[in-house]
């Protein structure tokens, strides 16, 4: 069984939290602000932890830095709409995820399941193969789950845009023909396949990259394809 650990001042919400975890199967520890949430975890077998940004004695994010210092459990943030700066800066702290209040407990398994099985792949060395968990530079595709995430937020991508994104991440540094993609997301040949990828590759750059118009990591290697660029903390 899974220890997830809920640290949040508003006691409703972590009484609703551990309702939601406990359905799902997962043993819940409650903590209501920083100090206490570490304490918790030092006390206890912690395999995830949901952190609220905004509380008492210490707040989310410095919580966020001392549990670094400390652990590598996964952690996923509660934020507010009104917090994206604080959002990006609890990610860079090292954050996995973050969900969004007002929450629904779907969303909340999902997410959980998630950060789980990644944190359990990357303990065991499983191959991204054998998990189906593809990740580099901020992005995550769940093969299983068929959900793709950019910094913790989740991406809606057709079929066919998940499946070259897909065929990038397995393929990161290599120059991939338009033929090349044609070929093994539609498994099939078309004389005219360089214009149909392109047109998918612009809207998977619309979604991904945060300016399509200067993509980072989807490349154009002239007169031969498209080459997925990772980050060069990857």
């Amino acid at each position: 069984m899974y220890n997830i650990l809920v640290c949040d001042d508003e006691r409703d919400i972590a009484a609703a939290l551990e309702i939601y975890l406990s359905a799902e199967g997962y043993s819940v520890i409650k903590a209501y602000n920083g100090e206490e949430a570490l304490r918790r975890l030092r006390e206890n077998e912690i395999h995830l932890v949901l952190l609220d940004i905004m509380m008492p004695v210490m707040d989310g994010l410095e919580t966020m830095k001392r549990i670094r210092e400390i652990s590598n459990v996964p952690v996923l943030l509660l934020t507010a709409k009104s917090e994206d700066t604080d959002k990006i800066v609890g990610l860079n702290l090292g954050a996995d995820d973050y969900i969004t209040k007002p929450f629904n407990p779907t969303e909340v398994a999902a997410r959980v399941r998630a950060n789980l099985r990644r944190y359990k792949v990357l303990g065991a060395s499983v191959t991204a193969e054998e998990s189906g968990v593809y990740a580099s530079s901020g992005i995550v595709l769940d093969e299983k789950s068929h959900i793709v995430t950019r910094e913790g937020e989740e991406i809606s991508l057709t079929r066919t845009e998940f499946e070259i994104l897909k065929l990038f991440l397995t393929h990161q540094g290599e120059v991939l023909s338009p033929s090349f993609i044609y070929r093994k997301v539609w498994d099939s040949t078309y004389m005219g396949s360089e214009s149909v990828v392109a047109v998918h590759i612009r809207h998977l750059r619309e979604k991904i990259e945060y300016n399509p118009s200067e993509p980072r990591h989807i490349c154009v290697a002239w007169g031969q394809g498209y080459r997925f660029v990772p980050d060069k903390r990857d």
